[in-house]
């Protein structure tokens, strides 16, 4: 019997978003400029440890399902 892979956890947007505009002050163009380093950066100086980021697998996977262009033939 073969184990169920374990289910990724969505992304946290909303808490993510309402941390870099309530907490940080970023305008929309400011946050979706960032990339995700700088976003990371800016949560370990604010809280004061290190937040998880995606292993590069979780990264290629999801830029997988949501490309962001649709290739039109």
């Amino acid at each position: 019997m073969n184990a169920a892979a374990p289910r990724a956890r969505p992304f946290p947007w909303s808490e993510v978003m309402g941390f870099a505009f309530g907490v940080l002050r970023l305008s929309p163009d400011a946050f979706w400029s960032m990339t995700p380093r700088e976003l990371n950066c800016a949560l370990e100086t604010v809280c004061g440890s290190a937040v998880s980021v995606p292993a590069r697998n979780d990264l290629d996977q999801l830029m997988e399902r949501f490309p962001d262009r649709q290739n039109r033939d």
